[in-house]
């Protein structure tokens, strides 16, 4: 099969950051306008001060005076509205975008074909939570740059009109600065991505941990878990701190240039009105423009922090959107109700392995070695792409990949021995999608009925996460309901009863034959009440297929099929 992307898919993080401006380039242009007027009304303030000063020394009276009041309170107006339904517009957008990408990383994260992506599951968490928001920032960057850009604009005419020098130096001052952080801000961007990496790897380590939470109490090894947990936090802590020192740094240059220049248009200003260069009044507004021009300064000079950071986000959230799927698969769909065959497949400690399932039979596979079943249940439930192994699973006579995983996943249904149990009650985790029509029958034959019927709230009963609050019996029955409810065309079972008792395990390989009567069902199990409920077993040993019969049969006469499965 071949690898091709999905020529709809961002090709990389610069081209997330384009598609997320180009999708919200009209909210970001009536939010640059709102923030423009802003910013050109706060610049306006310090203008229409010094000119009410200037005349008010020439002409003085109650109009004048009120006309001068009239003025800034239209001022004080437009720059209260401006900024209120400016940011109204970019934050509504903003919170668009990140749940846009949250949604995008979150379906790449479940998708059903596999990808060649060396993320964990906390990592992928992270990026569609903390890289999605940071990515969407950019949504407000851009505005604010574009407004601040006004406002050193509209300030350094303003002065460059009572005298050049003060215009130029406004100018010239904020290329300088500009120039200075950007180099600083590379860093920034550098270290952030290396930060976010870290942290996104510390997640990964706490998601496996609580997964394997139960069996490393059972065993002690929580401790030494602990400590590898703080040992990848340590470091994601470590280069925090770094990038604090670097964030700190570059802020504290910033506030400090912003603060030499407006400090030095203040003292220009002055010296001029000294030597009666420039009049009372555009000494009021230098002294205010000062003053002010620091604020769009500070925004100006924040801009490529926040637009290097991202940017990292950005190529992180590529990591699992560019991702290309590893097979392209066809648009066919099984036949339903269709067989089951395994052609030569070689894969791991899978080696020609090759048998058939015929419509409607129960078949269950005893495999000596637990790796072979695991990594045989891998391949059915598309874990392993088609081309990382050698031979072909077919349903229906169509093999598999040439199919959609949709398509397969509709017809054949995999449930592994450690199916996951999710926060909410028993009847969301046994019908997820509200669908089914097999709930009773479904808790009926997993025996789930005690559980049930334990509680008052019955299938409404609330479930924790990870079924927290239910044994490990409960929790693989419950799975197994699931597993059941969904009525699949083929149902692959991976050792569905090892937590439950001899007398719950009999019952429940008798009550799986009766509810699948009909249906292909596969059971990879070294039970010897499922081994018996099956209509014929397949023996599995070092890769390959060795025998075929009943359970009752292989009993009689394989010695070796005996020791394996009797209890």
């Amino acid at each position: 099969m071949k690898t091709t992307a999905d020529p709809q898919r961002p090709r990389q993080g610069a081209g997330i950051l384009r598609t997320a401006l180009r999708r919200n380039l009209g909210a970001m242009v009536r939010g640059t306008v709102l923030m423009g007027l802003y910013q050109a009304g706060e610049t306006a303030f310090p203008i229409a001060l010094g000119l009410i000063v200037e005349h008010t020394m020439q002409e003085r009276g109650p109009g004048r005076l009120l006309l001068s009041v009239g003025a800034l309170a239209v001022i004080i107006t437009t720059v209260s509205l401006s900024w209120r339904f400016g940011m109204r517009i970019l934050q509504k957008a903003n919170t668009t975008e990140a749940h846009h990408w949250r949604v995008r990383v979150a379906a790449c994260g479940l998708q059903p074909v596999a990808r060649d992506t060396d993320l964990g599951s906390g990592e992928i968490l992270t990026i569609a939570t903390e890289d999605a928001d940071q990515t969407a920032d950019i949504i407000e960057v851009v505005p604010l740059l574009v407004s601040s850009v006004v406002a050193i604009l509209v300030a350094g005419t303003a002065l460059g009109l009572a005298d050049v020098r003060l215009g130029l130096l406004v100018f010239v001052g904020a290329v300088a600065i500009l120039s200075v952080l950007g180099v600083m801000s590379k860093r920034i961007g550098a270290s952030t991505q290396e930060q976010q990496a870290r942290v996104a790897r510390a997640g990964a380590k706490v998601a496996d941990l609580i997964n394997g939470l139960r069996p490393l109490h059972g065993f002690g090894g929580n401790h030494a878990a602990f400590r590898s947990y703080r040992q990848v936090s340590t470091e994601a802590k470590r280069q925090a701190i770094a990038v604090a020192r670097v964030t700190g740094t570059y802020a504290g240059v910033a506030l400090a240039l912003n603060a030499l220049l407006a400090a030095v248009v203040t003292l220009t200003a002055g010296l001029l009105a000294f030597d009666r260069q420039i009049t009372v009044g555009e000494l009021v507004m230098a002294v205010g423009l000062a003053q002010f021009i620091m604020e769009p300064l500070r925004l100006f000079s924040e801009m490529p922090k926040y637009v290097m950071t991202a940017r990292a986000s950005a190529r992180r959230m590529a990591l699992v959107l560019d991702a290309p799927p590893v097979s392209t698969p066809g648009t066919g769909s099984p036949e339903p109700g269709g067989d089951l065959e395994i052609d030569r497949v070689r894969h791991g400690s899978l080696r020609e392995l090759k048998f058939q399932v015929a419509a409607g039979e129960f078949v269950a596979i005893a495999a000596y070695q637990p790796r072979a079943a695991a990594e045989f249940a891998a391949i059915l439930a598309l874990n392993v792409p088609p081309h990382s192994y050698e031979g072909v699973v077919r349903l229906g006579g169509q093999e598999i990949g040439d199919l959609p995983a949709e398509s397969v996943r509709a017809h054949m249904l995999v449930n592994p021995y450690d199916g996951e149990i999710f926060a909410g009650t028993l009847r969301t985790n046994i019908d997820p999608s509200g669908t089914s029509d097999m709930i009773p029958e479904a808790v009926e034959a997993s025996l789930l009925t005690d559980v049930v019927a334990l509680h008052r709230e019955g299938l409404d009963h609330v479930v924790r996460d990870r079924g927290a609050n239910l044994s490990g019996g409960q929790r693989q029955r419950l799975s197994l309901a699931r597993a059941l409810a969904s009525d699949s065309d083929i149902l692959v079972l991976h050792d569905p009863t090892t937590a439950v008792d001899a007398v719950t395990e009999q019952l429940v390989a008798r009550n799986i034959a009766e509810l699948r009567r009909g249906r292909t069902t596969v059971v990879l199990t070294s039970s010897p009440a499922l081994l018996d409920a099956a209509d014929r077993v397949l023996v599995l040993d070092d890769g390959v297929v060795t025998a075929e019969a009943t359970h009752r049969h292989l009993l009689a006469t394989d010695e070796a099929y005996c020791r394996a499965v009797a209890r």
